[in-house]
């Protein structure tokens, strides 16, 4: 039986509908493409550790009986779906059942090891042609910006609920013996807020408020915050939190652009936002900071990173990521953070540390609770697909923090004057 069959076997798996998820039920067909996907999805899973199931009995990749197991359901689909777009297909095909795997980070996770050598490299000279860039009208202009926030931060307080811990902090934790994951995002904030130098009496800006976590923290320490989102959903319960904690006095929860910012500020600080900015928009991001601190201010940045090298070659690609997540999303290197930095203001590093493991290890606890949760979620409006998507992303995450392909950084930047 040939490989490229369609299983008919396969049943209960999610239909995606048409006004929900446009164009995502039927696969496209491109016999050429498909055949060629086969051929190099067949070379590369040879050398992975990983086994590769298919309806006739077929196994593939180098992983034994105990390696994690990729079950392919309805390999034409798969095919001509990975052979029309390998970086969306892939993670598409998933979403409708074409594959599934008991332990998808673990499938995941050899192939985010060897993202950058998988393509043969005669092959990769073609990619400029092949790959979609991202579409103009999801760059991170102020309103676009607005646009591309709102179709993620916006689904549902709900569901950020249902799966968050209490912190309701949504960015990697750092993770101490015994800590929670409360006690580990606690420790994380108060990291970054060291590294802003955040005290009692500070006057602080916060550009991403997220669920207003950071917030409650700085003004704890006696600080006085000016919090800024473009989310609606996240000002209303940000703003609903910071008055059960007592500390509406303290802490101004602002709808507005960081572009828009005003007034100068002891502190400035962001935690995993920048990822958002569009890699147009860094210097402007970063010039914004240089402008709101005082002299002797100082700045402290979380964000997630990946080697300056994949940064540049996938700058401009368009991505399940981005069709599926976080539209206009690019996460930024060290070096272009530290560049950037030195461009555009006069501060200087002044500190760094590197977590990406403890990212692991929040994205799986993350995913382990939506899981859980599903029943309240699916209440909540969200279809058998979205759940398979919403687990594809945690696990895909998940996979590239464990193989070190991402990683998350904290830094401490200081105007010397």
């Amino acid at each position: 039986m040939s490989t490229s069959r369609v299983d008919p076997t396969v049943v209960s798996q999610p239909v995606p509908g048409e006004s929900r998820w446009p164009g995502l039920a039927t696969p496209p067909h491109s016999p050429l493409r498909a055949r060629a996907a086969e051929a190099l999805f067949r070379h590369a899973v040879k050398s992975l550790d990983v086994r590769v199931t298919f309806p006739d009995g077929t196994v593939l990749g180098a992983g034994g009986p105990d390696a994690p197991e990729m079950r392919i359901h309805r390999p034409a689909a798969f095919f001509h779906r990975l052979g029309a777009d390998a970086k969306i297909g892939f993670g598409e095909a998933y979403l409708v059942g074409d594959w599934t795997a008991d332990d998808l980070a673990g499938v995941l996770t050899p192939f985010a090891e060897r993202l950058a050598t998988l393509v043969p490299p005669f092959l990769q000279r073609f990619r400029r042609i092949a790959e979609r860039m991202q579409p103009s009208e999801e760059e991170n202009t102020v309103e676009g910006a607005r646009s591309n926030i709102h179709r993620h931060y916006d689904l549902s307080n709900d569901l950020f609920s249902a799966f968050l811990d209490e912190s309701m902090m949504y960015s990697s934790a750092l993770f101490g013996p015994g800590d929670t994951l409360t006690q580990a995002q606690h420790r994380k904030l108060d990291s970054v807020l060291d590294y802003a130098g955040v005290r009692k009496g500070s006057e602080v800006l916060e550009i991403g408020t997220g669920w207003g976590e950071l917030s409650i923290r700085a003004a704890s320490r006696g600080a006085k915050v000016t919090s800024l989102t473009i989310s609606q959903e996240q000002k209303v319960l940000a703003d609903a939190r910071i008055a059960e904690a007592g500390l509406s006095d303290r802490v101004d929860v602002r709808l507005c652009d960081y572009r828009e910012a005003t007034g100068e500020y002891d502190s400035v600080v962001s935690v995993e936002m920048i990822e958002a900015v569009g890699a147009s928009y860094w210097p402007t991001f970063f010039s914004t900071i240089g402008k709101r601190l005082r002299p002797g201010g100082q700045f402290g940045l979380q964000a997630i990173t990946m080697d300056h090298d994949r940064m540049l070659a996938s700058a401009k690609s368009y991505t399940w990521i981005h069709k599926y997540v976080f539209p206009g999303g690019i996460i930024p290197s060290v070096q272009a953070i530290e560049d950037g930095m030195r461009e555009n203001t006069r501060l200087k590093l002044a500190g760094m540390r590197e977590f990406g493991q403890d990212y692991a290890r929040t994205l799986k606890l993350w995913r382990d609770r939506f899981q859980q949760r599903w029943d309240d979620i699916r209440g909540f409006g969200f279809d058998d697909v979205f759940r398979r998507m919403w687990e594809f992303y945690l696990a895909y995450s998940e996979a590239g923090f464990r193989s070190g392909h991402l990683k998350v950084h904290q830094f401490g930047f200081a105007d010397p004057r």
